[in-house]
């Protein structure tokens, strides 16, 4: 499978860009599943619900399934974060996987980057970065794209990726 990731830091853009670029690349036909990294605590299960009273006793994993969705919940208890290449190596074949986060990880990845929000850019140390998405105008020895502009962000990932 082909990855390609948004990274960026907080208030950047990137699950803005996320929702937009699935929303491009599946409208080409081009099936599409997405990686989203959390650095806190989160949680999908409420307090009072079936699935929560398993995990709550104890369960390792938690199984919810109806004709609309399947999920699946596992705790780590004190186990490490599994790497993402392990995360990967879970999901269904699709033509592409789009992964929001893991800016430290080796796969290719587009910086988003707003200036309001004062933060450096990360591209210019991360050779891992092909591009960036930006707000205003940047010099960099890469290609730039303005934010909004999906369908020349999702050209440029397609092509990356080979689709």
């Amino acid at each position: 499978m082909r990855v390609f990731g948004v990274v960026g830091w907080k208030n950047a853009g990137k699950t803005g860009l996320m929702e937009r670029l699935v929303t491009e690349i599946t409208g080409r036909g081009i099936s599409v599943s997405t990686v989203k990294h959390a650095h806190h605590t989160f949680d999908v299960d409420h307090p009072g619900k079936d699935s929560h009273r398993h995990r709550s006793a104890g369960a390792s994993e938690v199984l919810l399934s109806s004709r609309n969705r399947v999920a699946l919940m596992q705790e780590l208890r004190d186990a490490p974060e599994p790497p993402l290449s392990e995360l990967l190596d879970r999901l269904k074949p699709v033509d592409l996987i789009l992964i929001e986060g893991y800016k430290r990880d080796t796969h290719p990845k587009v910086e988003a980057h707003r200036s309001v929000t004062g933060n450096p850019l990360i591209a210019p140390g991360d050779p891992t970065i092909r591009a960036v998405a930006s707000d205003t105008p940047l010099d960099l020895d890469r290609p730039v794209f303005d934010l909004d502009n999906t369908e020349a962000i999702a050209d440029f990932i397609l092509s990356e990726v080979g689709l």
